[in-house]
């Protein structure tokens, strides 16, 4: 195997959003090393994440959940020396991400907590909003990584977890705004009202966002490809309230999207966009 260098960049988990950061930082030159539970018929793919730590020094993860990331941190394992940064931006508990880096850091490697918000469209065109927690000189030194999938890059401080519960925060509004607006599509077919005026009206409405300008077109013509699961916002939605439970908070509007997604999961739209 060779020796890594210092401009190999190794990404983990090829699901929408891990696929789209390989390709961009393709595009922009850098060599790309990666690897998937499942395997993919893509360029550099390795054998295990302990392979591509072997070759790279920058790691970045993109898996699904808690559990996934846990489990690739301790694959990683004693592969992990100081020369490495692992970037991680999967949407997990605060408490999953502080585990994952006491398990980084046990190796002397240095770790870098960057959720980030924005779905497949903005990962392939490098338009990523990062949410970034470490320490200054592993931000700094990362920061070029980050940057050339990002349009901006957020430090929220160097306490790991913060950036998480940032991320799970703005979540909770983007599910709680999606449903409100699913279930005012509802009210305005049932009274057979023309939904161009709808949303004409919500054009000029203070409510109105970026994320409704492109869920509110494709959910008026039952376009639910996903850019972000249902399956996914599900589980921010079940971190938020466990979050919520254990610090006497009533989130009862976030319990009400997460028992709507239940139901979708039920129907089998789980790997549906969370807009369905």
């Amino acid at each position: 195997m060779s020796h890594a260098t210092r401009k190999n960049i190794g990404v983990i988990g090829l699901g929408i959003i891990g696929r789209g950061i390989a390709g961009n930082l393709r595009r922009r030159g850098f060599p790309v090393y990666v690897w998937n539970r499942s395997p993919r018929s893509v360029p550099n793919f390795v054998g295990s994440p302990g392979e591509v730590a072997e070759i790279c020094n920058y790691i970045q993860i993109f898996v699904s959940d808690d559990e996934a990331l846990l489990q690739t941190v301790r694959q990683l394992g004693e592969k992990l020396t100081p020369r490495h940064i692992v970037l991680v931006h999967s949407t997990v508990a605060p408490d999953s991400m502080r585990a994952a880096a006491e398990i980084v850091e046990r190796r002397k490697a240095r770790f870098v907590e960057a959720p980030f918000t924005g779905s497949k469209t903005a990962a392939e065109k490098g338009e990523l909003v990062y949410y970034v927690c470490g320490n200054d000189a592993a931000l700094r030194e990362a920061r070029p990584i980050l940057e050339a999938s990002s349009k901006e890059v957020i430090e929220i401080g160097p306490t790991i977890g913060h950036a998480s519960a940032i991320k799970i925060a703005t979540n909770m509004i983007t599910a709680a705004s999606v449903q409100a607006a699913a279930e005012a599509l509802a009210l305005v077919q049932a009274l057979d009202l023309p939904f161009e005026k709808f949303i004409e009206a919500m054009r000029s409405n203070a409510s109105h966002s970026t994320t409704l300008a492109m869920k509110l077109p494709k959910m008026l013509s039952r376009d639910f490809e996903p850019h972000f699961s249902a399956k996914h916002m599900l589980k921010d939605m079940q971190i938020a309230n466990q979050i919520g439970l254990s610090n006497y908070l009533d989130l009862g509007v976030t319990a009400a999207a997460r028992d709507q997604l239940l139901e979708q999961m039920h129907w089998g739209h789980g790997d549906d966009d969370y807009s369905v």
